[in-house]
């Protein structure tokens, strides 16, 4: 039963890997086969595969390029999880993709225009030299997100949208396992753009259309983190209608909060916890002012996890008339970081108006 399950390697073993994909793939460990961790180094592979082996005795330990060439000579892989510093991600998802295996990349999905105009480029020209049609897929869990998925489906409730608000207050300070990360600080758009394309993506996917235009201003005031470190933003929606985006890296009262209002009522997000779970609550207020209100713990990792391994064993089943669940794409993941890349630019030109970049 398990050579008929698809098999798949993971790239990278830092801290993400080992405290997060490891636990999420054991969830569904019934699903495929982990058949490798790669790394640079010995020490960082056998790290994670020590991790690993608790849940998937059989994974192997691939480091350095050699172990690399032979998880690209395996015919037996079908996809590859790359969970590297950004600077890197494309670079090597696009080396796997030439060799045919299906990819799905950490966000973000590139570090600037630049670089996503370049990639999709070198992808539509390794598809069309391709016997296949390798997916190149962009793990952003919260377009899986039952909350927002939820979420979504009220927004029909509340009429005409009249105005959308988005705070992030976060809590990246010295107990967060990822603020020493040398890659966030030596990224442009440092921790703004790392964290922020989460919130961005849940956006789009809620309002259901793109942002066309910004105008933002920037701060750097913790001197601990890279610059910048706070970003305020108007932002318009094609549909017409206006919001604020306003995003602070590490504050003492952590609060993460979308807030729609349409002409006959509201639908409002906000971080919790319940029952020990970590996840949204989603509060919609009536026309009448009553408000209900439902907890939805975090699944997204999971979700997006389970889509990826239906794409690449449905992809090879039907080849390239396989249509890939649309949430993945790394079309949605450049766009994620069109609107952020547009917000940085326009706060590195005190407030100007700014358009969005489209794709």
């Amino acid at each position: 039963m398990a050579n008929q399950l698809p098999q798949i390697s993971v790239i990278g073993a830092g801290i993400f890997v080992k405290t997060q994909y490891i636990p999420r793939l054991a969830e569904i460990s019934h699903l495929f086969v982990l058949k490798s961790i790669w790394s640079r180094s010995e020490e960082s592979a056998r790290e994670a595969v020590e991790v690993a082996k608790e849940h998937f005795p059989g994974v192997e330990c691939k480091w350095g390029d050699k172990g690399l060439d032979e998880i690209i000579q395996d015919e037996s892989i079908l996809g590859v999880a790359v969970v590297l510093a950004a600077q890197y991600q494309v670079d090597m998802s696009l080396k796997l993709l030439k060799a045919g295996k299906h990819v799905l990349q950490e966000k973000p999905a590139a570090s600037s225009i630049s670089e996503i105009e370049t990639s999709l480029s070198s992808y539509k020209s390794i598809c069309a030299n391709s016997p296949g049609y390798p997916i190149w897929a962009v793990a952003e869990n919260y377009r899986f997100e039952p909350a927002l998925l939820e979420s979504k489906k009220l927004l029909a409730d509340i009429g005409k949208m009249m105005s959308v608000q988005l705070i992030i207050e976060a809590s990246m300070n010295s107990a967060n396992p990822y603020f020493s990360s040398s890659w966030r600080r030596n990224y442009t758009g440092g921790f703004i753009l790392d964290m922020g394309v989460h919130f961005i993506a849940g956006l789009r996917m809620l309002v259901g259309c793109e942002v066309t235009s910004v105008s933002a201003m920037t701060s750097h005031v913790d001197t601990t983190l890279p610059p910048p470190d706070n970003i305020s933003s108007v932002f318009h929606l094609e549909n017409g209608c206006s919001g604020v985006f306003a995003m602070v890296v590490s504050s003492k009262s952590p609060k993460i909060l979308w807030r729609i209002v349409g002409i006959n009522g509201t639908v409002e997000i906000g971080r919790g916890k319940e029952g020990g779970q970590h996840g949204y609550t989603i509060s919609f207020y009536g026309a009448g002012g009553h408000c209900k209100s439902n907890f939805y713990p975090f699944s997204g990792v999971t979700d997006e996890l389970k889509a990826f391994l239906h794409d690449i064993s449905q992809a090879n089943l039907q080849g390239s008339s396989y249509e890939v669940e649309p949430r993945l794409s790394f079309i949605e993941g450049a766009r994620d970081v069109a609107v952020l890349d547009a917000m940085l630019e326009s706060g590195n030109k005190n407030g100007a108006l700014v358009q969005v970049k489209k794709f």
